[in-house]
């Protein structure tokens, strides 16, 4: 439902032709939110405006600039320990290979050719083991199978994109 127009006849109390006040009414007999608006709004605006005590201003002003120097040097000190906890953590969990390299490079890089070998040949295998799956596989399912698979992970894509979409539009209603 497109608020727009409504929301800003009732806030701006623009004089309305007898078109828009028609339109004005059935909007408001079905939308609650703009007919509390309605509601509230004369109330709002008949309301006596109380000045501010003297040097509100300036007390608004030091009381502002001192919660930015707070949240600044808390923000200061939260940096500090991250940075300094992740150097803790990097360190600790990097010295007992920084040891075995300073004792003897020659074994650590024997040590590390075994691990890629290892890794690359894990890989390998992984790669076989799908394709025969992959193989294997048609076989045993039958095509509603497939196509109850098939339509599962596109409704689920479906719904992904549903999802951002509904966070990325634009939003409606009362603009600043």
């Amino acid at each position: 439902m497109n608020h727009q127009p409504f929301e800003a006849w009732l806030l701006e109390d623009k004089v309305l032709n007898s078109a828009e006040k028609r339109d004005l009414n059935a909007h408001l007999r079905e939308c609650k939110s703009c007919a509390a608006l309605a509601e509230t709004g004369p109330a709002l605006r008949s309301a006596r405006v109380v000045s501010p005590a003297p040097g509100f201003a300036m007390r608004f002003q030091n009381r502002l600039a001192a919660q930015k120097v707070t949240e600044r040097r808390r923000r200061l000190w939260g940096l500090l320990a991250l940075l300094f906890s992740g150097a803790g953590l990097f360190a600790w969990s990097i010295a007992p290979y920084a040891l075995t390299f300073a004792s003897n490079p020659i074994e650590w890089l024997i040590t590390a050719a075994s691990y890629f070998l290892f890794l690359f040949s894990s890989l390998q295998a992984f790669g076989e083991f799908l394709s025969v799956l992959a193989r294997m596989l048609p076989a045993f399912l039958p095509p509603y199978a497939w196509m109850v698979v098939l339509s599962a992970v596109l409704g689920m894509g479906l719904l992904w994109v549903v999802s951002i979409w509904r966070f990325a539009r634009n939003p409606q209603g009362v603009t600043a």
